[in-house]
Parts: C-alpha cells; sequence; structure tokens
C-alpha cells in the first residue's frame, strides 16, 4: 500500500518492529567485530528481553502492542498526506 501511494516512508514506520529486530542485529554484529563488546545480551532484540527474564508472552504480547501503535501511526499519517 505504502509503495503505490509513494510514501515508502510509512513502510518503516508500520514495520517498526521489524526493523527494530534488523537494527539490533546488525548493531549487535558491528559493535562485536569493531569493539569486541556486545549492545545487547543476545540478537535479535526479542532475545534480549528473554535473557533479561521477561517471560516469552510478556514479550510478544508488548511487541503486539507496540505494532498496533506504529500501524495506527502510519495510517494516520497517511491520511494526513
Amino acid at each position: 500500500m505504502a509503495v503505490i501511494v509513494r510514501q515508502e516512508i510509512v513502510l518503516f514506520i508500520m514495520g517498526g518492529i521489524f526493523v527494530m529486530e534488523t537494527v539490533s542485529v546488525i548493531l549487535q554484529v558491528g559493535s562485536y567485530k569493531l569493539t569486541g563488546r556486545r549492545i545487547f545480551r543476545m540478537a535479535p532484540l526479542h532475545h534480549h528481553y528473554e535473557l533479561k527474564g521477561w517471560p516469552e508472552p510478556r514479550v510478544i504480547v508488548r511487541f503486539w502492542i507496540i505494532t498496533v501503535v506504529l500501524v495506527l501511526l502510519g495510517l494516520a499519517t497517511l491520511k494526513i498526506r
């Protein structure tokens, strides 16, 4: 939809969780190769929260909530333009 209406940035807003997961892996690998230290306990980001002690259902529900908010935000920006 976003590509059809030529607003590709909305695609990144709506897929924010997937973008965050991908960026967390890129940052983790880059940081480890450059400095030898890790930013997160484990990448992708959802594994970091699981290793911090969050139960998996809590991580899933929080990511769902964030996804719904980002999709609504993306749809709102489509209506404004």
